[in-house]
């Protein structure tokens, strides 16, 4: 006997929680129920998938692969689904989406209110990632989509939405904030840049032009989030590096923080729609862009303004 759809799912399930009650609540099943079907399934595979402790359940080596595989499974039970309901090339029922904190809060405001009014069947799941998270979960099937850099998801199809530059922000009282417009590279030579911490595609891309500048970026702190460095600049602590969609949004309000743009070809970075190359979903996807794109339009135009 194979082991059946549901079962996968309990077992992904666990492995998401770590604990048979927290799994069984998530999907609306009792406990010896779930504990039932995954020793059936076991039985029938004939290995032992979970370690069962006091402190949950934790997977054996055999169960992790069991889990891999199950998630690529049910990703594409769910393609299978999307592909019939989704036919019409209309943008209905849950779609997953994962994006980048850098992204999704000066983005997915304004783009959930018009996605809302153009296709009121829409669902959408939203999850706040890292750049490596992203690609992971979308290789694994937790994601339908997300919203990245394509170049950091070499393996997957994408759709370019905007370009971003990148910002310098200090307080008032630094050098930097003294003078008005476009920052050359070489001026941040010897400078404490601040950014977002390991596994966002981000810092990779100020790591590179610290080491162009001559510059290094902070040891002593690597932001959870663009407030975060933000409001650590604030505070002398060091040069912020941001995207013009968060400067856009939120810095240029702000009057205890200077902002100039950062002259340099290295100094950017392109936003894309992404998802797996199996994907069913691509033309109701072009129509997700399509909204994402003019909203980031209409955000970034405030710059020139």
């Amino acid at each position: 006997m194979r082991p059946t759809l549901r079962q996968l799912q309990y077992l992904v399930a666990i492995a998401d929680t770590g604990r048979f009650g927290e799994a069984a609540e998530r999907m609306h099943v009792t406990q010896p129920s779930m504990s039932a079907q995954i020793a059936d399934m076991e039985s029938h595979l004939g290995a032992v998938l979970l370690e069962r402790g006091r402190h949950g359940a934790t997977l054996t080596p055999v169960g992790a692969e069991v889990v891999r595989r199950a998630r690529l499974i049910l990703a594409q039970v769910e393609e299978l689904r999307a592909a019939a309901s989704h036919a019409d090339a209309q943008l209905r029922g849950r779609l997953r989406l994962g994006v980048l904190p850098s992204i999704g809060p000066y983005l997915l405001p304004e783009s959930a209110k018009r996605l809302h009014s153009r296709f009121p069947d829409l669902r959408l799941a939203i999850r706040e990632e890292r750049t490596i998270d992203i690609d992971a979960h979308l290789a694994d099937g937790r994601l339908d989509a997300g919203i990245s850099t394509a170049k950091d998801h070499p393996s997957c199809h994408s759709l370019p939405l905007f370009q971003e530059d990148l910002w310098v922000c200090v307080s008032p009282e630094d050098e930097l904030g003294q003078e008005t417009g476009p920052i050359r590279l070489s001026k941040l030579k010897g400078k404490e840049l601040l950014s977002l911490g390991y596994g966002h595609g981000l810092s990779v891309i100020v790591g590179e032009l610290a080491r162009k500048a001559g510059a290094h970026v902070s040891t002593e702190y690597e932001g959870t989030s663009l407030d975060a460095i933000r409001h650590m600049a604030v505070m002398g602590a060091g040069v912020a590096i941001v995207p013009s969609l968060y400067v856009a949004s939120e810095v240029r309000w702000d009057q205890d923080l200077v902002a100039r743009r950062l002259e340099h070809p290295g100094a950017r970075r392109r936003i894309s729609l992404i998802w797996r190359s199996t994907s069913p979903l691509a033309p109701q996807l072009e129509l997700l862009a399509d909204v994402l794109a003019s909203v980031g339009k209409d955000v970034l135009s405030g710059l020139d303004s």
